[in-house]
């Protein structure tokens, strides 16, 4: 069956080592536009910290943001999908993570919030065990994040929690696995990320397969992190950059070249273009 939806994670996947999406993969992903495919991306990302690449190809109109918490036509500037942590889990997350003293941000309505005292180091000695442009780019520091949380804790698209030291990373982890009405997901090594219960890419792939009448078969989705699994799986095509972790390449169909080397061309050149 042809794929009539190409879902793509950034992060690892289409945005390349230099933090560009290449001039190749803006071509493959146009050629499938004009053909009738949806290019979507989907991301762990919140909607603000999107990269200018997404808004300058025309053939990208939707993005899953936040591990599926949210969907918005970029080009109508509209989310018209939300699926929030639920507020028993914000407050159970607050009370256990105030016991800890990790880095932490959260998504509120397609922007990123980062602890300011946290904002304010990074800012004046530009060092970070994580991108230190990334950070003063995107996120947006407020005094109080858990109080912040806790006044919008309807809102809540995502809670990041961040690791300097990775031996500490799985204690945390099944001490958030209890945490309810929640989905503990990552997107990268040093980060475990809390969502609602059904927030997940696959959740918002299913919605956008209602919303535009195309079936699981008719989907292709190309990822690199745990995060991205759900959703190659609810895809009836799977395919895995390169540089993807194992597990991820365990469970795909396909095994692209890396980020790097314009994986998510070769995939659509390769899987979509050649079936149409």
């Amino acid at each position: 069956m042809a794929i009539k939806l190409v879902a793509l994670d950034l992060d690892g996947t289409t945005i390349n080592n230099n933090r560009e999406i290449s001039r190749r993969n803006r071509e493959a992903m146009t050629k499938a536009a004009e053909q009738g495919v949806n290019i979507v991306i989907a991301t762990g990302r919140p909607l603000d910290a999107l990269p200018k690449d997404v808004f300058e190809i025309e053939a990208i109109r939707y993005a899953l943001t936040s591990n599926g918490a949210s969907i918005t036509d970029i080009r109508e500037n509209t989310t018209f999908y939300e699926n929030c942590i639920p507020r028993e889990a914000v407050h159970a997350a607050v009370d256990l993570l105030r016991q800890y003293d990790y880095v932490l941000e959260t998504f509120v309505g397609g922007t990123a919030y980062i602890e300011e005292w946290y904002y304010r180091q990074v800012e004046e000695t530009r060092e970070c065990f994580r991108d230190v442009e990334y950070i003063l780019k995107t996120r947006n520091p407020v005094n109080d994040l858990y109080a912040f949380m806790l006044e919008h804790d309807t809102r809540l698209e995502n809670i990041n929690v961040n690791f300097e030291n990775l031996d500490e990373k799985p204690a945390m982890y099944e001490k958030l696995l209890k945490l309810p009405q929640a989905t503990i997901t990552s997107s990268f090594d040093h980060n475990l990320e809390i969502g609602g219960a059904t927030t997940s890419k696959a959740q918002a792939l299913r919605q956008m397969g209602s919303l535009l009448g195309i079936s699981r078969d008719e989907m292709m989705a190309v990822g690199d992190s745990p995060n991205d699994m759900a959703m190659l799986r609810e895809a009836g095509t799977a395919v895995a950059v390169g540089n993807a972790k194992d597990e991820v390449k365990a469970i795909a169909d396909y095994i692209a070249p890396s980020n790097h080397e314009d994986g998510v061309a070769d995939a659509i050149e390769k899987l979509v273009l050649n079936q149409i």
